[in-house]
C-alpha cells in the first residue's frame, strides 16, 4: 500500500526544484519555518549559490523570527532529481517560464514522485491545465505562485488546473497557510492570476503617463509608495475604497462613484515599447535610484519590509483581528 499525504501541519520535508530567484527565496522561507529542505538545480554551481544566498539572507530571517527548528543545516542539497521527488512530501517548482519545458518536466516529475505528494509551480502567469496535460496523476498538480521576495512577502496564490482534485487544491492552501503564508485559495484558473493582473494594469498606466511626457518614473513611484501604497499594506484596496465611502461605506462608493466608471481614465492597454520609451523608463529609473546600485536597492527593501510586517503582525495580535 502507498503512502498516504500527511496532513498540512505535520509536513517536514520540502522538495525545491531550481534554485534561482524564487526556488532559493523559497529555500529560504521553508528553512526559516523549521522544515528541511532538499534542493535540486542541474546547473552547475548551483548548490554553492544556493548556500551562498541563504547565509546572506539568514540575518534577515532572525530578525523576522525563526521558528522551532529552523536552521540552515536543515538544507540537503539532492545528488539527483530522483532523489528529491522520491523524499520529500511537497514539490515546489521554480524553474523558467516555458510551457513546453514545464509540461515535459510535470511529466517527468508526476512519474518519478510518489502519487500522494503535491507537486506545485511557481510559475507566475501558465495555466496549470496547459501544464498538467501529460502527466498521469494531474490530480495532484497545483499552482502556489509567490511574491518576491518569498521569503519575506507572506502572499501567494493557490489554484488548480481542469484535472486537478479540489481537495488537493485544499491540501495545498492549508499547508501553505500553516507554514507563513496568507493564501488567495482561487475560485478558477485566470492568466496571471491576481497580484499580477493588479499590478500590470497600473504597469500599463505608468509606461502611458511616461510615453506622454505627463510625469515622471519617480513621480509614478512616489505617487504609490507614499500614497495609496501605504494604505494597502494595511486593509488592501477594496476595504480602502468602502472606507472612503464613511459609514455608506461599499455601497455609497458603487453608488457615487458608478457612473463614473465608464469616464475613459483608463487606458489598460499597453502603449507600444518605441526607443523613445525604452529609453526614458531606464533613463528616468536610473535618476530616481540616485546612484544606489541594485543590490543596495534589494537589501533597501528587505530591511524595510520587515519591521513592516512585524508591526502588522504584532497590531493585529494585539487586537485579535484575523490575519
Amino acid at each position: 500500500m502507498g503512502k498516504t499525504r500527511p496532513a498540512p501541519d505535520d509536513v517536514k520535508t520540502i522538495g525545491i526544484l531550481g534554485t534561482g530567484v524564487i526556488g532559493s527565496s523559497w529555500a529560504i522561507h521553508f528553512l526559516r519555518q523549521g522544515l528541511k529542505v532538499i534542493a535540486w538545480d542541474p546547473e552547475e554551481g548551483a548548490e554553492h549559490r544556493l548556500r551562498q544566498k541563504i547565509e546572506e539572507k539568514w540575518p534577515f530571517m532572525v530578525q523576522l523570527g525563526l521558528k522551532e527548528g529552523a536552521s540552515q543545516d536543515n538544507l540537503e542539497f539532492a545528488p539527483s532529481l530522483e532523489y528529491c521527488c522520491q523524499n520529500v512530501e511537497l514539490l515546489q517548482e521554480s524553474t523558467p517560464e516555458n510551457l513546453d519545458a514545464k509540461r515535459a518536466l510535470f511529466a517527468k516529475l508526476d512519474e518519478i514522485t510518489p502519487p500522494h505528494v503535491i507537486i506545485s509551480s511557481s510559475t507566475s502567469g501558465l495555466l496549470m491545465t496547459d501544464i498538467q496535460t501529460e502527466c498521469v496523476h494531474p490530480e495532484r498538480t497545483i499552482i502556489c505562485h509567490p511574491f518576491n521576495p518569498p521569503y519575506l512577502v507572506p502572499f501567494c496564490e493557490v489554484v488548480g488546473g481542469d484535472k486537478t482534485d479540489a481537495a488537493a487544491v485544499d491540501w495545498a492552501a492549508d499547508f501553505f497557510e500553516c507554514n507563513g503564508k496568507k493564501v488567495a485559495r482561487m475560485k478558477k484558473e485566470l492568466p496571471g492570476f491576481i497580484g499580477n493582473r493588479l499590478q500590470d494594469a497600473m504597469w500599463r498606466e505608468a509606461l502611458h503617463m511616461v510615453a506622454n511626457g505627463e510625469c515622471s518614473v519617480e513621480d509614478i513611484d512616489k505617487s504609490i509608495a507614499y500614497g495609496p501604497g501605504l494604505r494597502w499594506a494595511i486593509m488592501g484596496p477594496c476595504m480602502n475604497m468602502a472606507l472612503c465611502g464613511g459609514e455608506g461605506g461599499m455601497k455609497r462608493m458603487l453608488d457615487h462613484f458608478g457612473p463614473s466608471l465608464l469616464e475613459p481614465w483608463t487606458r489598460l492597454e499597453a502603449p507600444p515599447l518605441t526607443d523613445k520609451l525604452y529609453n526614458d523608463m531606464v533613463e528616468g529609473f536610473d535618476e530616481s535610484r540616485k546612484g544606489r546600485t541594485m543590490q543596495q536597492l534589494a537589501v533597501e527593501l528587505d530591511e524595510c519590509l520587515i519591521p513592516i510586517i512585524k508591526l502588522l503582525e504584532e497590531y493585529k495580535e494585539q487586537n485579535q483581528i484575523e490575519r
